[in-house]
């Protein structure tokens, strides 16, 4: 499916991540490739930007062979959001259109989670999240009245990757794998 932009995108990381390099030449590195494509919205073909009335869609655009990577389409209808939950791989996190609110969540003493400070994502810039620094958050379309699309790469193929949603209040894990709006891999988080 890569095509232009993409194309180049998953060419230029390929490279970077053949290198082996640390997470932080990856943040460093893979930001501004990904900033770059985001930079201009004139390349997602359309398939991948349809919303769903119910909860937002997850479209694989990319999976690294080696399972390195993978590039995905986030499409947020308005006031639809994430559950607490984490990745357990690194991600970098770029907006395309609209606008998102990230919120990072911290396990209290008490195993609870309270979230901190939420930042506000705008077209072309580029977030992060990892394992080895915070990877607990919430995401939500910070547009009450339109779609907003963030691409989102990953250190592992992210439709297959065991992670887990969180209970604000009790604490309590509980094991989902997202899989893909566009593949026959269910969907158990939704």
């Amino acid at each position: 499916m890569p095509e232009g932009k993409l194309l180049t995108f998953v060419k230029d990381l390929s490279v970077l991540l053949e290198q082996n390099p640390s997470e932080e030449i990856i943040f460093i590195t893979g930001r501004v490739l990904l900033e770059k494509l985001v930079a201009v919205d004139d390349w997602l073909p359309e398939e991948f930007t349809k919303p769903h009335p119910q909860y937002y869609q997850q479209y694989l655009l990319y999976a690294d062979p080696l399972d390195r990577f993978s590039i995905v389409s986030f499409v947020w209808g308005p006031n639809q959001k994430t559950p607490i939950h984490n990745h357990t791989v690194w991600g970098m996190l770029g907006q395309l259109r609209g606008r998102e609110k990230e919120t990072p969540y911290y396990r209290q003493e008490d195993g609870c989670f309270k979230p901190g400070i939420s930042c506000t994502n705008l077209p072309g810039q580029v977030d992060t999240v990892s394992p080895n620094t915070h990877d607990i958050h919430v995401v939500e379309n910070d547009m009450k009245d339109q779609a907003s699309i963030s691409i989102h790469v990953y250190g592992g193929n992210i439709g297959r990757i065991q992670r887990s949603v969180f209970d604000p209040i009790t604490g309590a894990e509980k094991s989902f794998i997202s899989g893909y709006a566009n593949s026959v891999v269910p969907n158990l988080w939704n």
